[in-house]
């Protein structure tokens, strides 16, 4: 019964942040994956996440692959079945449903439960303290990525506030480790780290990353990967059955080489352009795809040494009713100028997702030349 599940037992790494907790999540798993092809532990990986960009098993991995519609649907309705099935043939009047990421995150849990993974790594979906994934209690390791202001209404108004709730995560018992941090915000996760009784450490840039790998152009990357190594020891050096309890040199670089995450700084070269993707939805987050933009498209590589550049066009799509689209071009205004991108064209639009799943951008947008 899914009820009866020992979530410690999963072998949790739980992770938090305002910009690349999707990221520092999937360089976790791909570290986890090396490791475990070569030591044969941990041999079932689970990896939950959000959002998802084509379907919504995407947000419930196996090893790097979105679980099956067909496990999809038979743990969805066990789940489903075990919070509304009547008691004696009863339904208590007062019973609610759980909110939508309550109920993906409760899924999540049983999968991973049923599938016997042996670890599983959650990302927080825009808090932490109240977050549905705090009902995590006893995780292996905790990790806290970049933090900025996002999602205010609930975690504000300001970055402290932020933090504060970014820190609920942390668990007595658990060591916790932080990506870099402005003063004010690693003072309140120091602070929490005290309160909890938590072994707090912040990661710095590990200088022995390789600096040409595709997938660590971002510098933004370089700070994921680097927090995602040290979560990846501390879980080894609790949870690893072996003597040899850390990353090896060979392990972190095949890691790297294999490491994907679609939408997320990705890079698709077709026959007639090349598209720089990322789903930038706050200021931090756009100020950072933008200079990762900005550095990939003046690249000798991209065009040539010493010859001109392609046109080069920026598309921003916005949608959200609960972000102030004023302030983020302001952030996008910003970056571009701040990165000395010049002759780019602009185009601004929304989108709107059909039923069978297609995605059509809007008909009427803008397209100017930017000038300062």
């Amino acid at each position: 019964m899914w009820k009866d599940v020992d979530v410690a037992a999963l072998n949790i790494v739980h992770v938090a942040g305002t910009k690349g907790k999707g990221s520092t999540c999937a360089f976790t798993r791909s570290l986890l994956q090396e490791w475990g092809k070569r030591t044969g532990f941990p041999s079932k990986i689970g990896l939950y996440t959000s959002p998802d960009l084509t379907c919504i098993r995407e947000r419930i991995q196996i090893n790097g692959q979105p679980i099956s519609e067909d496990l999809f649907a038979k743990y969805f309705f066990e789940v489903w079945d075990g919070l509304f099935s009547p008691q004696d043939g009863v339904v208590a009047e007062d019973e609610r449903q759980p909110r939508y990421l309550q109920l993906i995150a409760l899924l999540a849990i049983h999968t991973f439960s049923q599938e016997g993974t042996q670890a599983a790594i959650f990302e927080t979906h825009h808090g932490g303290e109240y977050d549905a994934t705090n009902v995590i209690s006893e995780p292996v390791v905790t990790g806290i990525t970049s933090i900025g202001l996002d999602h205010l209404a609930q975690l504000g108004p300001g970055i402290e506030d932020v933090a504060w709730h970014k820190a609920g995560i942390f668990k007595n018992g658990a060591p916790a480790f932080s990506a870099p941090q402005e003063p004010a915000v690693e003072a309140v996760l120091r602070s929490r780290a005290a309160e909890k009784g938590v072994q707090f450490e912040v990661v710095p840039v590990d200088s022995s990353l390789p600096l040409s790998a595709n997938a660590l152009r971002a510098p933004v990357q370089r700070i994921n990967c680097s927090l995602a190594i040290a979560l990846v020891n501390a879980f080894l050096s609790r949870k690893s059955p072996l003597e040899q309890k850390k990353l090896s040199a060979e392990d972190i670089q095949r890691a790297i080489e294999n490491f994907s995450w679609p939408g997320r700084f990705e890079v698709i070269t077709t026959a007639r352009c090349t598209w720089f993707l990322d789903g930038a939805h706050n200021e931090l987050s756009i100020g950072r795809a933008v200079e990762w933009y900005a550095e990939m498209t003046t690249a000798p590589s991209y065009h040539g040494a010493g010859q001109p550049g392609p046109p080069r066009i920026i598309i921003f799509s916005h949608m959200s009713e609960e972000r102030d689209g004023r302030s983020l071009l302001g952030a996008l205004a910003r970056a571009v100028e701040r990165n000395d991108i010049q002759g780019a064209e602009m185009v601004f639009t929304t989108y709107r997702e059909r039923r069978d799943g297609t995605v059509r951008l809007g008909r009427q947008h803008a397209l100017f030349q930017l000038s300062y």
